[in-house]
This record gives structure tokens, sequence and C-alpha cells, in this order.
């Protein structure tokens, strides 16, 4: 009788949690599909292609630069003035970040990998576009055996709820937009630190740094509010 009702018990618990989580995962959505973004996925596909052509013949860190200044003009204080390159393990890749904007509902990056690299793309609730500024980079989407190659100029996009083999060759570049809930993702970003790599000196500064941008854009909240 015991084991029964502590079955029943857990089971009623179990629903309430999981009513209490939809309903909260319902509201959160609803609020991000109503508020306004400083970013677009487009847009962002936008200024790195005409950086690229605009730095036609230059090496990949000037075209980075254009984007940067380009970002700057548009979105001023919302982008960073200077960051730092921080290692990314995530999905059994290995890659490097360089952020330049960062809140609880979008980002904006720089992402490059030194060697040829792959892994799993990792499953979470953001729309994420990548445009390719150097090298190329491969994804083998789930259900089949059809492999994607994308190269320099092309825009990857990674649906919420999408799962896909990634990989990069070594000295790919590209310009990186996530929209959505960004703690959905840390799972996946952090698991890497936690259960293979150990390097907690890296999460500290990866920590560090989208902190950094977090923070920016708490203050810059704020200070719109007390307008």
């Amino acid at each position: 009788v015991n084991i029964r009702m502590c079955c029943s018990s857990f089971l009623k618990c179990s629903l309430v949690v999981i009513l209490i989580v939809g309903v909260l995962i319902g509201v959160l959505q609803i609020w991000m599909d109503n508020k306004n973004y400083l970013f677009s996925h487009e847009m962002i596909a936008e200024v790195t292609l005409d950086a690229l052509s605009q730095t036609k013949g230059q090496s990949p860190n000037a075209t980075l630069m254009k984007v940067h200044s380009e970002l700057v003009k548009l979105h001023g204080p919302h982008i960073l003035p200077s960051s730092e390159w921080v290692f990314l393990n995530c999905g059994g890749w290995m890659g490097s970040m360089y952020i330049l904007h960062a809140s609880f509902t979008e980002y904006v990056l720089f992402f490059g990998v030194g060697i040829d690299t792959s892994g799993h793309s990792g499953r979470y609730l953001l729309k994420i576009s990548d445009t390719v500024v150097a090298g190329d980079m491969r994804q083998w989407k789930e259900g089949g055996l059809n492999v994607y190659q994308y190269n320099i100029g092309d825009t990857i996009m990674h649906e919420p709820g999408e799962v896909t083999g990634v990989q990069w060759s070594s000295g790919t570049i590209m310009v990186e937009y996530g929209r959505g809930f960004i703690p959905s993702s840390l799972p996946y970003a952090l698991a890497d630190t936690f259960f293979s790599t150990t390097d907690f000196y890296l999460l500290y500064k990866f920590l560090k740094v989208y902190t950094k941008a977090f923070l920016n854009e708490i203050v810059l909240d704020i200070e719109e509010i007390l307008k």
C-alpha cells in the first residue's frame, strides 16, 4: 500500500512539474515571439556579405574587422568594442569564439577553427545562422545520409530543435547569430568541460567573456528604462 501511495504521489508531482514547465515554456515562447530584437538573421548575413565584398583579396581578419565596425555603426554600445578569442568544446568538436553581443535572447559572435574538427551540433531552443567568411562547413542532417557543404558566402541555418552532424576544415571562420532562449544551449555548451576536458580555467574564461557582454546589455536596458 505504501509503495502504491508513493508511486501515486510521485506521478502526481511529476505531472504537476511537467504542467508548470509546459506553461512556463509557453509563456516564454509567446514573449519571445512578440518582443523586439536588435538583430535579424538576414541583417547579420547581409553585413557579412558586404564585408566580404569590400575586403575581397584581403585576409579573413580584415573581413571580421569590417563586420565589427559596421555592427558598431548600426548598434553602437550594444556591440562590445573589444573581446577575446576563447576555446569552446561542444559535442566532440573544438573551436574558438569571439563574442560581440550577448543577451537573454540573442548573441552575435565570430567562430573559427584552427584544425579539422567535427561532432554533434546540439539540440536546443535557438535558431542559429552562420555565414562563412573563410574555409567551409559540412552538415549531416538527421534522418538520412545526405551531407551538405557550405563555402565562403553561404549562410547555414540551424532551426530550433534540429540536430545535425557538423564538420569544419582547418581555417574556417564564420559570423554567427543566435536567437531564442539562450540558456537552453548552456548544458550542451558546458557538458564537455565537466565530463570530458575538465578544463575549468577555460570555463572561467568562457563565463567571463559571456558575462561581460550580458551585463553590458543589462546596463543598457536599465538606462533605456530610466530615460
